[in-house]
């Protein structure tokens, strides 16, 4: 059941509409294989994904969910399956492609912007899973990710913060190599070095590394690497995403992708909600 006053990370009509047939179509899915997560009850699907979201943004742990929610272990548990099961991808890609459409682009992106970002970690965070940047002093882990050129999700990687640019790069250009065919051309700072350069080559992809003027004084708006960065500002909207709470980096990976999710969706119906910045 609904409750009377929803909290402003809720799903509208609108936006469960979106998400709706892919939820649906996994749930049908597991119940063919006889893996339903809800049996019984079978718990309601949009008021799942509620949680979710409500998580994301506000950056609370697991087992502070409101108890309007259904109980944490279950809410974590779709979570994770959604993860394990690609559920996150597939609705990335289907809202990406209909923010595409909606700009009047082609569906599929034929370019992308890389770049990668280290944040500090939580207590719960294994310290095998982390590490030292040591150029920006951050100890924690990085995100890499590539985005086409509004700025939307293609692919990211979750890595130790030791793991450098270039190295990193490779993994997500081989990514992106594998689910988007058409991307033939990426731009990317000067972090990703030649090993990067020639492994895009090999893939059909064109790496051009946009250089900063070495004249420049103060601050200057980068041609191309500005949409990368600017998609790292829109993630920081999301309070579970200003560090890495997460105890596995696939799972941080899948907050991203959520993020996204959030972000697109909003987009695509015109809808906002307070940035926890200004509140």
């Amino acid at each position: 059941m609904r409750p009377p006053r929803p909290y402003p990370s809720d799903l509208s009509d609108a936006r469960w509409g979106l998400m709706e047939p892919i939820l649906s179509a996994w749930r049908a899915e597991r119940r063919g294989k006889g893996l339903d997560i809800g049996r019984p009850p079978e718990h309601d699907l949009r008021r799942i994904m509620d949680a979710v979201l409500y998580v994301d943004r506000t950056g609370i742990p697991w087992r502070y969910l409101p108890h309007d929610f259904a109980p944490w272990e279950t809410v974590y548990g779709y979570f994770a399956a959604w993860q394990k099961d690609g559920v996150f991808d597939q609705l990335n890609g289907a809202l990406r492609r209909l923010v595409r459409e909606a700009e009047g682009r082609t569906p599929e992106a034929s370019a992308c912007v890389l770049d990668a970002q280290s944040v500090k970690t939580s207590a719960n965070v294994p310290a095998a899973s982390q590490g030292i940047d040591a150029g920006k002093k951050i100890a924690g882990r990085k995100r890499h990710i590539g985005v086409d050129t509004l700025g939307l999700l293609l692919a990211v990687l979750v890595t130790a913060a030791s793991t450098s640019d270039h190295a990193g790069g490779i993994q997500v250009l081989s990514q992106i190599a594998k689910a988007h065919p058409r991307v033939t051309k990426a731009w990317a700072d000067t972090g990703y070095r030649t090993t990067a350069i020639d492994h895009g080559a090999r893939l059909g992809i064109d790496v051009e590394v946009v250089h900063r003027d070495p004249g420049q004084k103060g601050f200057k708006v980068i041609p191309r690497r500005w949409v990368v960065e600017r998609t790292f500002g829109w993630l920081m909207h999301h309070r579970r995403l200003a560090r890495d709470y997460e105890t596995h980096p696939h799972r941080s990976e899948a907050m991203i992708r959520l993020a996204m999710i959030d972000l697109m969706s909003r987009r695509l119906t015109r809808e906002s909600t307070p940035n926890w910045k200004n509140s």
